[in-house]
């Protein structure tokens, strides 16, 4: 039976998307028609680059874009895009002006903040001049361990404006989580909070601050108020000094922008993986403002005075995301804290409060939600909502169900895909075509992206890796410390010559959208076979008695067999029953051949802290092999759990 869409845009919903008024910008650019979405996307990865140009201008960005648009158009990498343009990202950030909110913040139930959009540029103001005080110029880089917070906006901002290169991460990462990836970096200034709240508590991290700053050296550290006692927490340290004393005596007046080349670094993002020190890498000011720009406003469909909310931390590259959605008009919706304190209501009631019309999450969140059994429709009403954003892991059929009949029923649900690598997606939500349970709708707009077998050829159907053949703007300026390129060659072109292989496991659908089974380095593969994980879990995670589940394969005897573990709802116990009705639920849904040769229950199934269960670190523990990052995990005790299992050895 042909399976019918859960959602379909209306006519009057596709002329008005910013999409339509796209594609006639670029009939009129172009004299060609297009009134399809293929079209479009095959146009938009032509070679002369002819795409970019049109987004500069449809997006009116801020800057001299110069006479040429892409050369070495067919290197990967090598490829140049806009070599003579100046521009700044920070400028583009901040050219709407007004007494509109730009930023609203809420921090659990503790407080609520509104910065209007001149109010945003006064601040950025300040800190630009508090920064130059302190010698920050073009190229230094500048650190921060804070909250999803105004501040954390202002300070990237300003460090923008002077071609400073800023990277973030959480306050809940550990000490060595920090070092590991600012201290490849060589922060000038080190930004970190006096505290955080989580789950209706406070963290203190004075204790961890006092290993963090000696070992990062930065000439300068400012301590950030949240929880009100940032003197304190500054006092304790050597080389500190409060926010307020900071800004002290640089009052507000005009920023000054930097113009810099469209591939002046701007932000260092750093890899997630448990597989050795965190890779650092880097993106672009005209990169990252290109990629994201055209996202924001031809998927996401953002306009001036949107009002637009992820949940994220300043870890995950969603909030990069998000922050620079202000270069479309929009004010942000930020919110810092657990999503489940005081209870699971919270994030909607924030969506519901500031009518936001963008919510983005994590799959793991919207699953988390769905087997709490609260349903938001019942609750809440949603009028403005007109998008829901997924990313992070592939979210699971039964949750687009869940989308829509437990949390708003005429609404656009985007799973989205793609990551730190490139800044942004491979593919996303299309406002044109419809929505299907389980599919990522198709291919984001000036991405060549393509499913290959083993011997690099195209696929049109079965599972394959998931590549890109063309360059995209936002392809890293490189990697940090990587003077030969090697480390940044061998992360995505060392496998198939002159094309980007991504990583994941995908497979087209025969209406053209994609699905994502996982990461290929996570794949499993018993007689040879390739199975995703995410075709074990999607089954599995529907039983109640199932909270979460994790699927690794155990070299044995001469071959891989698949493990599967369960962390099951409280008070149920994996018995004889149960194990036989998920080998037959994975039987009947997925194959004989996904089917585990063991199937054990655990107590805690490890993440990262965006959410991500680790396949690969799980694997080295029960292998024997030492895990070399536990600092990116949320709860890395939990590796402990799968340490030389009884169950395991025969």
């Amino acid at each position: 039976m042909t399976q019918q869409p859960l959602w379909t845009p209306s006519h009057e919903q596709i002329d008005s998307s910013r999409l339509t008024e796209f594609a006639r910008f670029a009939e009129k650019r172009t004299g060609q028609k297009f009134d399809n979405y293929e079209a479009l996307h095959e146009w938009s990865c032509s070679l002369d680059g002819a795409f970019w140009d049109a987004i500069w201008d449809f997006a009116g960005l801020v800057g001299h874009k110069g006479d040429r648009v892409l050369v070495d158009g067919d290197k990967m990498p090598g490829a140049s895009y806009f070599p003579d343009a100046r521009l700044n990202y920070a400028e583009n950030l901040l050219r709407f002006r007004g007494e509109g909110d730009a930023i609203v913040f809420r921090c659990e139930d503790k407080q609520e903040r509104r910065i209007s959009r001149d109010e945003l540029y006064a601040q950025v103001s300040r800190f630009q001049k508090a920064f130059v005080a302190s010698g920050l110029q073009k190229g230094d880089r500048i650190a921060a361990m804070l909250p999803n917070m105004p501040e954390t906006i202002i300070a990237m901002i300003a460090a923008a404006s002077l071609g400073a290169v800023w990277s973030s991460c959480s306050p809940d990462f550990g000490p060595k989580g920090v070092i590991d990836r600012f201290g490849q970096t060589g922060p000038k200034i080190f930004l970190a909070c006096d505290g955080y709240w989580y789950n209706g508590k406070r963290q203190d991290v004075a204790g961890k601050l006092s290993e963090i700053v000696p070992a990062l050296g930065a000439e300068v550290t400012v301590i950030v108020p949240l929880l009100g006692n940032a003197k304190e927490v500054a006092d304790s340290l050597d080389t500190a000094i409060d926010l307020e004393s900071f800004l002290e005596g640089h009052e507000a007046g005009e920023v000054v922008f930097e113009r810099l080349p469209f591939h002046h670094p701007l932000f260092i993002m750093f890899s997630s993986g448990t597989t050795g020190v965190p890779k650092c890498i880097v993106h672009s000011h005209g990169g990252v403002l290109m990629k994201l720009v055209s996202e924001h406003q031809l998927h996401v469909g953002m306009k001036p005075d949107d009002r637009v909310f992820y949940f994220t931390t300043c870890g995950w590259m969603m909030w990069n995301w998000l922050a620079s959605a202000l270069a479309s008009g929009v004010t942000l919706l930020l919110f810092d804290g657990s999503p489940f304190a005081p209870d699971h209501t919270v994030l909607f009631d924030y969506v519901a409060d500031e009518k936001a019309t963008l919510f983005g999450t994590s799959a793991k969140f919207i699953d988390a939600v769905r087997n709490t059994g609260y349903r938001p429709i019942e609750h809440h009403d949603f009028p403005a909502l007109r998008m829901i954003g997924s990313t992070g892991s592939p979210l699971a059929p039964e949750n687009f169900d869940f989308v829509y009949s437990g949390i708003k029923k005429d609404v656009h649900l985007a799973s989205m895909s793609g990551g730190t690598d490139l800044m942004g997606c491979f593919v996303a939500g299309i406002p044109w075509q419809p929505v299907y349970k389980g599919e990522i709708q198709g291919k984001s707009l000036g991405m060549a992206v393509e499913v290959w077998d083993d011997d690099g050829k195209p696929m049109s159907e079965g599972k394959g890796e998931l590549m890109c053949v063309r360059p995209f703007p936002s392809m890293p300026v490189g990697f940090w410390n990587d003077k030969d390129g090697s480390r940044y060659h061998d992360a995505y072109f060392a496998r198939f010559d002159n094309v980007w292989c991504h990583g994941d496991f995908a497979e087209w659908t025969e209406r053209g959208g994609m699905i994502i089974h996982g990461r290929s380095d996570a794949t499993l593969n018993p007689g040879g076979v390739r199975i995703g994980t995410a075709e074990i879990y999607n089954p599995v995670e529907r039983m109640p008695e199932v909270e979460e589940a994790l699927c690794i394969g155990q070299l044995w005897k001469d071959d891989t067999r698949v493990i599967l573990f369960v962390r099951l709802a409280e008070g149920v116990t994996l018995n004889d029953k149960l194990e036989a009705e998920i080998r037959q639920l994975i039987k009947v849904n997925a194959s004989p051949r996904h089917v585990p040769a063991k199937i054990i229950q655990v107590a805690d199934i490890p993440r990262t802290k965006s959410g991500k269960i680790t396949e690969l670190a799980v694997r080295d523990v029960v292998h024997g092999r030492e895990v070399k990052n536990r600092e990116a995990l949320a709860n890395p005790e939990a590796l402990d759990l799968f340490v030389d299992l009884e169950a395991l050895r025969s």
